[in-house]
């Protein structure tokens, strides 16, 4: 019977809680095993002399009423503990180009107004992006919640092509091609390797609503624990899985912290594939699929810079602000010493109270993991004097850059904290510090694809490299992982249910 399966979840990010959510209200016996002592992988926050700093999920989309993310929280029963606060709809994002600014507004056609002012010229090719866009995202049935037995042609198409590539053929703007891809940093972006149909689904995510988490996302991971609490589950830290035990045929359980072992029938891993992969010692797995997960490319890392205010003096930011020092967002990623940074994203923090004055915020840039592969191996706070050295520098320079943007903000900082991607390596287990996993590319298809079943029959993966990083794009995959288990119609069907 299904309420008999004990199923073993590796890691407590997002990925990791909603399957257990999902499992634990379908009777599967759950237990989830973090490593840390802290839960939510990428949803963790910290705090730092009586002021909290947001990590990872500094904002989501589509979560007003209705709309898919809404569903979803509904559905994993953590809408009512979730307070949210609305990014402004005139404007939930700023980009910085060329020495003038460009809001993104929320919803069709307040999105084509506002651009439209910016760019007369444009206004029917802005339409033609328009629909693309909302063709694309709509032509996911995991995206729109509605259930097909298999997805558009057009979805696969957009995979195939790249965003610069498509958006150049549909705007004859050279200026207006670059303002539309100003939010790449959301999910690192190259040039003509990144598919179209990421940039869609993720304009289509915040575009139809915009929001940030009230008093931090640490707080999706609470309600989360909470749901499989509920459900006879439970969620255990300081528990470190040292090893995937299989017998001849399947997974039997795991070793944890090097010593004790439970068993399972089921297994799902919320870690990075290849940090999954090295927990496994068997002949299930070829070595031809270790190679092809090795060598997926990941993502960019980034370098933070978290800000602690002086009380009453900086205006809440309700918007997510893009700076550029070049005239492209395309260039980020190919600095120098000299010229990083070439961009930036820079947002508050949302409090759960008042929200007149920001109490911190964070500044976020790009940063190769070479830029600190000196240091690896080293631990945090025990890295040396001069990885101190290099992340204060870092932080002056990035400082510097926004005080450009935004006059005397140096002025209203009483403290400053950094992270490199060593430290996002050390709290997520992300491979070479990267921001959000594993990269697609349109040159490599399929062989980026990290599938949910492995070649262990009992063990799955899950997170943000089996669909995409972000709330939504987690969830997804999600869904995918948790069809193997229970189908895609019955969540589809207890979607809808929940949602009545």
């Amino acid at each position: 019977m299904t309420q008999q399966k004990k199923v073993i979840i590796i890691g407590s990010g997002l990925g990791g809680l909603s399957c257990g959510a999902i499992l634990a209200k379908n009777g599967y016996d759950v237990t989830v095993l973090e490593q840390g002592v802290q839960v939510g992988g990428c949803l963790q926050c910290f705090s730092r002399r009586g002021a909290k700093f947001e990590t990872g999920m500094h904002f989501i989309g589509s979560a007003a009423h209705g709309q898919t993310l809404d569903k979803l929280m509904r559905y994993l029963e953590i809408d009512k503990t979730v307070t949210l606060s609305q990014l402004d709809p005139q404007g939930y994002d700023v980009v910085s180009l060329g020495g003038k600014k460009y809001a993104f507004a929320n919803g069709r056609e307040a999105f084509l107004k506002q651009m439209t002012e910016y760019f007369p010229s444009q206004h029917d090719n802005l339409v033609r992006y328009y629909n693309l866009i909302e063709e694309i995202a709509n032509a996911s049935s995991l995206h729109s919640l509605k259930y097909a037995d298999s997805d558009s042609p057009l979805n696969m198409e957009y995979q195939l092509r790249s965003i610069n590539a498509v958006i150049e053929e549909v705007i004859t703007d050279p200026l207006l091609a670059k303002v539309l891809v100003g939010n790449l940093p959301l999910y690192a972006a190259e040039k003509d390797k990144t598919p179209f149909a990421t940039h869609a689904f993720i304009m289509d995510f915040y575009n139809q609503s915009a929001f940030r988490v009230k008093g931090g996302s640490d707080s999706i991971a609470t309600a989360l624990m909470g749901t499989i609490n509920r459900y006879g589950g439970e969620v255990l830290t300081r528990k470190k899985v040292t090893r995937i035990i299989c017998d001849d045929t399947h997974a039997v359980g795991v070793e944890v912290n090097g010593k004790d072992t439970l068993p399972c029938d089921i297994i799902i891993s919320d870690a990075h594939p290849m940090r999954t992969l090295e927990l496994l010692d068997t002949k299930l797995i070829r070595p031809a699929f270790r190679k092809r997960i090795n060598h997926i490319p990941q993502t960019v890392g980034g370098f933070s810079v978290y800000l602690h205010f002086k009380e009453k003096t900086v205006p809440y930011l309700n918007y997510n602000y893009y700076g550029y020092q070049g005239d492209t967002p395309w260039d980020c990623e190919r600095y120098t010493p000299e010229s990083w940074p070439k961009g930036f994203l820079y947002m508050h923090f949302c409090p759960e109270g008042d929200t007149q004055y920001a109490s911190t915020g964070v500044i976020l840039s790009y940063m190769q993991m070479a830029d600190v592969e000196q240091w690896k191996g080293t631990k945090v706070g025990r890295r040396g004097q001069d990885y101190e050295d290099f992340k204060r520098e870092k932080a002056e320079r990035l400082l510097d850059v926004l005080e450009e943007h935004f006059p005397n903000i140096r002025s209203q900082i009483q403290n400053y904290y950094t992270s490199t991607p060593l430290t996002y390596l050390d709290y997520t287990g992300t491979e070479g510090g990267s921001m959000y996993g594993n990269a697609k590319d349109i040159s490599l298809g399929s062989a980026c694809r990290v599938p949910q079943r492995t070649k262990v029959p009992n063990l799955y993966l899950t997170g943000q490299n089996i669909n995409s990083h972000g709330m939504l794009g987690v969830l997804v995959g999600t869904i995918v992982t948790c069809s193997e288990l229970l189908t895609a119609k019955t969540i589809y069907e207890q979607i809808k249910e929940a949602n009545e």
